[in-house]
């Protein structure tokens, strides 16, 4: 019988197959639960549906704008005829809004993963294990079936995209040797339930020419690809290592010439660049009538100040972050004062060459986690999902005052969190 916390945790998730609840040998998902009341988990989800409208307004414009001015907002020069192919008609299938919930209530965006979000596994499935633990209702259920439904719908939109007849090949692809990714993208795989393959990004084959086409190592040709954690930024620079072939390039031209089908879709990485957010505050702040009066009260709601440069912030004396226009996991992130005093900086500077944004700073809340070194307190952020434009699962992740990948998974049940508790 376990008897202590870290024994009960490993017992308790060595139960669900398949879940990385420790990462990189350190503790991940938490055996503890934050409740919150439903209305706090429907205003979060209202909030990501109305975002994710503007968010899906503003990739018609960008569709629109000049290579110069997609490139100010710090997409790759090699991605810009990519952005703009419109495949299919959904603009993004998965898609993850971070959140901050003030003590106030309001909820504020800080961004939006669009292309290739992770969190998946946690949210629609994991959470509602330790619900029952914990004896609680859980706020995502049912939502694991309605994501498996888009996923099927997404995949048959992306074959019938291509014109071609038979069956299609799908292939769903990760890096086979990083624990999550991999485990993600199986889990999407059969949630997906359709005839398909597993191929790791390293033993996929570009050809080009006559052939052109993607294939598998036995030969065959891809149709349909989904490579739910492998970002469009890294793809652009992938080079082929025995040739030295622009490998990455050669599958976006396949996209583009109709040969290949890929999931996200390319119109999610165009809405992926923090960049975006600050164009579409620009807008809002000039009172742009691109934006109807019912969408800037949405802004004003749920976005934050956000800029290409640090100059608003530094001239009215506030605090401000600055983070990279692609970037994950907290990495090269730095919470800077007006004056230019760095008071808190993420160790990673891995994106450091990618555009900087600017965006006003809000405190994360805290809260008291339960870990297996006992209970500390941490910064919470909200990761809300939205799977085709509707409001999906809803989860924390707990850590630093910069959310890094050594956060926490801290699962959400239904209830009234009482003092002392």
């Amino acid at each position: 019988m376990a008897s202590t916390h870290r024994e009960q945790r490993a017992d308790f998730y060595e139960g669900i197959p398949d879940f990385w609840h420790d990462l990189f040998g350190m503790e991940y998902a938490l055996l503890d639960i934050k409740k919150e009341p439903m209305a706090m988990i429907e205003a979060v989800r209202d909030a990501s549906e109305k975002a994710y409208h503007v968010f899906v307004k503003t990739a018609g414009l960008l569709r629109e704008l000049g290579d110069e001015s997609l490139l100010e907002l710090g997409f790759p020069e090699e991605s810009l005829p990519y952005i703009r192919t419109k495949s299919i008609l959904q603009e993004c299938i998965v898609g993850r809004f971070d959140f901050v919930a003030g003590e106030d209530g309001r909820l504020k965006l800080l961004e939006f993963n669009s292309d290739t979000p992770t969190f998946i596994k946690e949210l629609y499935h994991v959470n509602g294990r330790v619900c029952e633990h914990f004896s609680l209702d859980d706020p995502n259920a049912g939502l694991e079936e309605r994501l498996g439904l888009e996923l099927r719908r997404a995949l048959l939109a992306s074959w019938r995209s291509l014109g071609r007849d038979g069956s299609p090949k799908i292939v769903f692809s990760s890096h086979s040797d990083h624990e999550e990714d991999y485990l993600t993208t199986r889990y999407l795989q059969s949630l997906a339930d359709v005839p398909s393959e597993f191929v790791s990004l390293d033993q996929l084959q570009v050809r080009t020419g006559r052939e052109a086409g993607l294939y598998t190592p036995s030969g065959e040709r891809i149709d349909v690809l989904y490579r739910p954690t492998y970002p469009i930024e890294h793809l652009v620079d992938d080079v082929d290592p025995d040739t030295g072939e622009k490998s990455g390039l050669d599958l976006i031209k396949l996209v583009m010439d109709g040969k290949l089908a890929i999931l996200n879709p390319p119109s999610a990485f165009l809405m992926q660049s923090k960049g975006v957010q600050a164009l579409i505050w620009g807008l809002h702040e000039s009172r742009s009538d691109f934006f109807t009066g019912e969408e800037h009260e949405w802004i004003s709601a749920f976005f934050l100040p956000t800029y290409l440069d640090p100059d608003v912030f530094e001239e009215s004396g506030a605090t401000y972050v600055q983070k990279p226009a692609f970037g994950r996991e907290g990495d090269t992130v730095k919470i800077i004062e007006a004056s230019g005093r760095v008071v808190l900086q993420d160790p990673k500077e891995t994106y450091k060459e990618t555009l900087p944004v600017y965006q006003k700073y809000i405190e994360l809340p805290r809260h008291d986690i339960r870990t297996d070194s006992g209970v500390v307190e941490a910064s919470l952020m909200v990761g809300s999902f939205v799977i085709n434009g509707t409001a999906g699962a809803v989860g924390y992740r707990a850590g630093n005052a910069i959310t890094d990948n050594e956060s926490y998974f801290l699962p959400i049940g239904i209830g009234e969190e009482q003092k002392g508790e």
